[in-house]
């Protein structure tokens, strides 16, 4: 496979959109653009803000890294507010992703339905 070469424009483009999306995740976004995840994080460790826009509409912090570590912050351990918030953030971005695909699963088993009876075999 070949190595793909990005504009810095849509680098932060792609940056700005996780960062304004309501509940996006990484793995989501990467996956709309067709990037692999850890290229998304390292765009978004250069050029992210450090907030994201929380399910309900507000800016709240970035998750941390796994491990509870940040880069820049000197590898320092996450302490227990910035985990608990950390937490709480993946927990709210986990139900909002639960409601998107159970809204999904739902309009496709009516599709099914729906065309299933429309077949006169």
């Amino acid at each position: 496979m070949s190595r793909k070469n990005y504009s810095e424009e849509f680098r932060r483009q792609a940056v700005e959109l996780y960062e304004s999306t309501p509940g996006a995740t990484i793995r989501g976004i990467a996956a709309d653009l067709g990037i692999v995840r850890g290229t998304l994080t390292g765009w978004i460790d250069q050029y992210g803000t450090g907030t994201k826009t929380h399910v309900d509409g507000t800016r709240v912090p970035t998750p941390a890294r796994p491990h509870g570590l940040r880069p820049g912050s000197g590898d320092a351990p996450e302490t227990v507010e910035q985990k608990l918030a950390r937490l709480e953030a993946e927990n709210a971005a986990l139900r909002a992703e639960t409601t998107k695909l159970t809204t999904e699963r739902e309009i496709l088993r009516q599709a099914a339905k729906y065309f299933a009876g429309e077949t006169k075999w």
